[in-house]
Order: C-alpha cells, then sequence, then structure tokens
C-alpha cells in the first residue's frame, strides 16, 4: 500500500478514434497534473449499441493513472478534449499497489 493511506488510485479508462487522438489527451491530462501517467494501448475492436443500432469499431484505449479527487476534473478535461458526443472515461479502483508506484502517482498529480 501507499505510503499515504488516505490517498485512494483509480485506472480510468478512455477510448479514442485513434492514436494521436489519445495521445493528445493523455499528453494534455499529464501535463495538467490530472493524470501521472497515460498508457496508450493501442487499437481495440468495441461493439457497442449507438443511436439505436450495432457499431462495429477498430479504436485505441487510453489507461490513465490517478488520484480518486481528481477523477471529476480529469473527466471534465478528457470530456472538453474528446472528439466523441458521448466519450467512456470509467474508472476502476487501485485496491492495492506498488507503494513506491502510488507514491509517484500522488506526487505527479495535483494536491
Amino acid at each position: 500500500m501507499s505510503a499515504h493511506p488516505d490517498d485512494k488510485y483509480l485506472a480510468v479508462f478512455v477510448t479514442a478514434a485513434s492514436q494521436d487522438d489519445a495521445l493528445r489527451i493523455a499528453r494534455a491530462v499529464v501535463e495538467e497534473r490530472l493524470a501521472a501517467c497515460g498508457n496508450v494501448l493501442g487499437q481495440v475492436r468495441s461493439i457497442y449499441r449507438w443511436q439505436g443500432k450495432i457499431a462495429d469499431e477498430q479504436e485505441v484505449m487510453l489507461v490513465l493513472k490517478t488520484r480518486s479527487a481528481l477523477f471529476e476534473a480529469l473527466c471534465r478535461r478528457v470530456v472538453e478534449l474528446h472528439g466523441y458526443e458521448v466519450p467512456e472515461v470509467i474508472a476502476l479502483p487501485v485496491e492495492a499497489g506498488h507503494a513506491p508506484y502510488l507514491d509517484w502517482i500522488r506526487e505527479n498529480t495535483s494536491s
């Protein structure tokens, strides 16, 4: 666990239309200290219902690491930067992690 037990951490998943879009979003939120890290994982195939039809699209997955306290600001910023009408921005809690890595997330995000 973290040396700071009151901190809670998140892995935030965002899909984007292209690698360039994912990189642009990741760079902005890391520069703004809303996330400590953004991993652009590459292409994923997404099958979903949109406006009454089934869509089958190639997208890019972006995973952002941040603190729970920053989620609302991070979500707002991703939505501002994103090209989709309804972008995916979902957060999963990090239940445990390597303490130095969690401390690094805390040190590299806004307080």
